[in-house]
């Protein structure tokens, strides 16, 4: 019988044979028009788009916008020129407290122009005659607040080059430093100083003394460097002393020997610092004039430093401490608050010119008092700007005998006011 069907072999795959890889599609010059063509349309939409709205937008955003134009191909229709941002703005924000004075610069309509009327003189002094004062202080605001590059700056405010944005920024650190310095005001407001204290209950405490970390890349400090500083604050988050500069690898104690504080206090025969009246406890016993130091500084008598784990610990050593964790938060939020509000010291420093940030720091310091003695708000977020006491070296020598005693003196009113509540 015959049957039907195929009779062929099946065929069985050579495992030499290598399988071929699809063809990529060639990208025609027509196609590549095409694409050229959308990127432009796209490029001109966001550059018209950005020259139409930067007085509304948020500085992040349009900083951030600019950022991803930079890798499109510049749009084929050339864009009219305008006038500066900061001439844009000043005719568009004409009211005092419109809120894009602060978003943009960092303060009020009316404190901007207090600001420059200190600063004008040594503006004019200091600058050529092509960059106004009043365009050299908000260029130098605008990145001190957001970070901004000098080239971004300069095109922005209507300057020469990156070149000429650099000397307005450094123009007016220099000319906020020496104008205002004396707003660092430990050596004649020690009175106020001492009633905020009084008020969260240290009794002739004149001030908060701890560091903050200020990262930097380059060489000199490593992958992970910083430079310290060494901040006096009060109870309202006010700087009042400053020592800016000083490199992370440096022991805390050294740097404090070294500072004008230190030297101010110890040499008695120049200074009357912190030698002011004596405060009478309720148990009377009476406390100099001292200062709360982190656990990284000597206890001294005018700088009384936390109880360690070594110390005989009973309530009142605790309630010392937990006054003194209070008075430390103060240096922790006041380094913070620069950060929040200038956001330039928030990043890590990546200029040549190093030797330039401690003007910096200072200038953002002098900026946060200025700010505060003329009512503006403090920032709502806060960056973390005091090194963390575990970071810190912690001093292993020997406290001053007097310092001990007063310390016990003071931990003991602290734990007497407790056990009242």
């Amino acid at each position: 019988m015959a049957t039907t069907g195929d009779t062929s072999k099946p065929t069985t795959p050579n495992p030499t044979t290598k399988k071929r890889k699809p063809r990529k599609p060639k990208l025609t010059t027509a196609t590549a028009q095409h694409v050229i063509s959308i990127l432009n349309t796209a490029s001109s939409a966001a550059y018209s788009f950005l020259s139409q709205n930067d007085l509304y937008l948020l500085p992040s955003q349009s900083l951030q916008l600019e950022s991803l134009l930079s890798s499109l191909p510049p749009p084929s229709s050339q864009f009219p020129l305008q006038p500066s941002l900061f001439n844009r703005f000043v005719s568009s924000a004409t009211l005092d407290f419109d809120q894009r004075w602060v978003q943009f610069f960092r303060l009020s309509r009316p404190n901007f122009y207090r600001l420059l009327s200190l600063l004008s003189p040594s503006l004019v002094f200091f600058l050529p005659s092509t960059i106004l004062p009043e365009t050299a202080l908000a260029s130098a605001l605008f990145r001190l607040a957001h970070g901004a590059c000098y080239k971004t700056v300069a095109r922005k405010f209507g300057l020469d080059s990156s070149e000429a944005s650099c000397l307005a920024f450094y123009s007016v650190c220099k000319a906020v430093n020496d104008k205002l310095g004396d707003l660092f005001e430990f050596r004649r407001d020690l009175e106020r100083i001492v009633v905020g204290f009084g008020w969260i209950s240290l009794p002739n405490c004149c001030g908060a003394l701890g560091f903050g970390r200020f990262g930097v890349d380059g060489e000199v400090f490593g992958r992970n460097g910083s430079i310290l500083v060494q901040a006096l604050v009060d109870s309202e988050g006010r700087f009042l002393d400053i020592s800016a500069g000083w490199p992370s690898s440096m022991e805390p104690v050294a740097i404090f020997r070294q500072t004008r504080l230190y030297l101010g206090v110890e040499d008695s025969r120049e200074s009357e610092l912190l030698k002011g009246p004596t405060y009478m406890l309720s148990d009377g016993c009476s406390i100099p004039q001292y200062v709360m130091g982190d656990s990284c500084f000597p206890l001294l008598p005018w700088l009384l430093t936390p109880y360690s784990e070594q110390d005989s610990f009973g309530s009142a050593e605790r309630e010392f401490n937990v006054a003194h964790s209070r008075a430390m938060k103060l240096v922790s939020t006041a380094f913070g608050r620069v950060k929040a509000r200038w956001q330039l010291l928030a990043r890590r420093w990546k200029e040549d010119s190093l030797e330039f940030l401690p003007f910096v720091i200072v200038m953002g310091c002098v900026l946060h008092n200025f700010l505060i003695k003329w009512g503006e708000p403090l920032p709502e977020e806060s960056v973390g700007g005091c090194l963390k006491e575990e970071e810190l070296l912690v001093f292993e020598g020997e406290g001053d005998e007097t310092g001990q005693t007063i310390r016990d003196a003071l931990a003991q009113h602290l734990s007497l006011a407790s056990m009242r509540k």
